[in-house]
Parts: C-alpha cells; structure tokens; sequence
C-alpha cells in the first residue's frame, strides 16, 4: 500500500483544515467553553480514532494547560470516574456522538448544561478533530519517543 502525506501532497487542503481548527477553537471560546475542556474533548475523539499523533499533541497540550495526570488517565473511561463536571461530560458524550454517528436515540449529554451555542462549538471541535484523526492515521504520521 502507497503511504501518502496527504499534507504535503495538497497543503492548501491542509491550510484549509488548519483555518477550520482555528474558528473551531475560537467559537469553543465564544461559547463561553474553557479552551481545557476542548483538549479533553480532541483527547477523546483521538481516543476513539486510534489517533497516537493527535493523542500526544493533545494530552502535551492539555498539561501545559494545567490540566493533572489523574484526569487525564481516566479520559477514556470518563463516564466511570467523579473527576468531571457535569459540563465536562456533556462535551464528553457528546465528542463521542459526533464521532461515532450512533443511530439517533435519547442524547445522554443532553443533560441542560450545554447552551445551543455550545452544543454547536463543541460539535465542530469534534467534527475538525475527527479530520485531523484521519489526515494523521492516513499519512502515518510518525509518533516516536
């Protein structure tokens, strides 16, 4: 199989990702969102893509944030630990419907913390996530020590 960087193949396909990630994280903040519970939410997606690049970038990036390596070792099983605020799991849930396209069913995130404005900026987060996911597993993307 051709291993292609898709990146350096068509970088302003790439540029344009970039671009969107970029709006993705501004309207996370516009939202009223810590830009900490968007790293949770792109650590989570990469969880569930299998993503090793993305997970390291976001698991660095969420340190230097502030965020503890408790939480952060039971991002994973979220659901199973009292480490997150009711907000925190809504976004949680929520990343994981957006990208897992479950057929539709009672939304457990929909729990009334989230305001529409967002439900749609964390959508996004998980939606630009998810193509980073699959720009870096499909260009193997090199994640060494």
């Amino acid at each position: 199989m051709t291993i292609v960087n898709l990146s350096k193949q068509h970088p302003e396909l790439y540029q344009d990702v970039v671009a969107l990630n970029k709006n993705a994280d501004q309207a996370l903040i516009r939202a009223g969102l810590d830009p900490l519970l968007g790293e949770l939410v792109k650590i989570r997606v990469s969880q569930l893509n299998g993503c090793a690049f993305c997970l390291r970038m976001h698991v660095r990036d969420a340190t230097a944030r502030g965020e503890t390596a408790d939480r952060l070792a039971v991002v994973a099983a979220w659901w199973e630990s009292q480490y997150f605020t009711e907000q925190e799991q809504a976004a949680l849930a929520l990343a994981e419907d957006v990208t897992r396209l479950p057929v539709p069913e009672p939304r457990g995130w929909d729990n009334g913390s989230l305001n529409e404005e967002q439900v749609s900026a964390i959508s996004w987060l998980a939606i630009v996530m998810n193509t980073w996911n699959r720009l870096a597993i499909r260009s193997h993307y090199p994640v060494a020590p």
